[in-house]
């Protein structure tokens, strides 16, 4: 059967590719980080870009004690480690994205509201380096990949990639596809599952998707049972945990998250739906103002001593 150049435009039908080589990520925070190692762990070189020289050795140092607490589990060898670390490269440079196969952005705010314009602005950052069949993503969480991808010259690259947390524990990832979103993009990001052990949960566009809606509501319900004086912090995880086999109960993961993203997810959700279940708790607002963000920086539900808790924090004070 002949073929035509057509067969291989690089418009709605872009030509299907072999296995994922490289993937890039912008903004190595918490989450970044967890994407890292979760990606360079299964063979795949993986290129980090963060705002300075600083940054990126810092966070060098942080994937380092993060594979030494794996291998102190018994999760990794030595040699293991160091294969791990020698796929990883950080830069600050958008042109050493250029020979990556996927790109996902993973940018942590702090500022308040969706950053949809300065992650606009990385898209766009983003396609002016990178091959024309190169997938561009967000690790969207209330965000529309639709939205974000009206930026690009070829938005049916754009492909919505959602890690649940804790990254190298949890199985699956969410995918979305947009309204422009090719399938051969998204057949991409499912080999690319695939090749990283997790897997797809296929998600029709929506703010939220799935895992974010249900455990933003989780959270505010715990809080409201907090508020009532039902239980403890450490008392309200631990049921969570033991009745439902949860890995980490709500208070918990709202201190990994990040109370102030916590925050920034539920005003989203709430100005898109204006569901008050959506509504931040009072609890969430009090903590986040006074700058207890959780295992970030030390201090949430919990107190936390090396990125480990240590005891619950009083949060009688907040409350009243």
């Amino acid at each position: 059967m002949s073929e035509t150049l057509a067969d291989f435009s690089l418009g709605k039908r872009m030509q299907a590719k072999g296995i994922i080589q490289k993937v890039g990520v912008i903004g190595c925070g918490a989450v970044g980080q967890e994407i890292t190692r979760a990606v360079s762990q299964y063979g795949i070189d993986v290129v980090f870009l963060d705002l300075d020289d600083e940054r990126i050795e810092l966070i060098y140092k942080q994937l380092d004690v993060q594979l030494d607490e794996v291998i102190n589990h018994w999760g990794l060898t030595p040699g293991e480690k160091r294969a791990i670390l020698s796929r990883i490269k950080g830069t600050t440079d958008y042109a050493d994205l250029a020979d990556c196969d996927i790109v996902i952005e993973s940018i942590s705010s702090r500022k308040r509201g969706t950053s949809i314009e300065i992650r606009k602005e990385i898209f766009q950052k983003v396609e002016q380096v990178v091959r024309p069949d190169a997938i561009i993503s967000s690790n969207i969480a209330t965000l529309m990949i639709s939205d974000l991808s009206t930026v690009l010259e070829h938005p049916e690259r754009a492909i919505g990639i959602h890690f649940i947390l804790p990254v190298h524990k949890s199985h699956v990832i969410e995918v979305v596809r947009g309204i422009g979103s090719s399938e051969e993009a998204y057949q991409q990001v499912i080999k690319f599952a695939g090749m990283i052990n997790k897997k797809i949960i296929r998600v029709n566009e929506s703010p939220g998707n799935i895992v974010t809606r249900m455990l933003v509501t989780t959270i505010n319900e715990a809080c409201e049972i907090l508020m009532e004086g039902v239980a403890s912090v450490v008392d309200i995880d631990t049921a969570m945990k033991e009745s439902v086999g949860h890995i980490y109960g709500p208070f918990e993961m709202a201190d990994r998250i990040g109370l102030d993203k916590v925050l920034k997810y539920m005003d989203n959700l709430y100005q898109e739906f204006g569901d008050k279940k959506f509504k931040p708790s009072p609890i969430i607002k009090r903590l986040v103002r006074a700058n207890y963000y959780g295992r970030i920086n030390g201090k949430g539900f919990y107190n936390y001593k090396d990125g480990k808790a240590v005891d619950q924090t009083v949060t009688c004070a907040v409350i009243k």
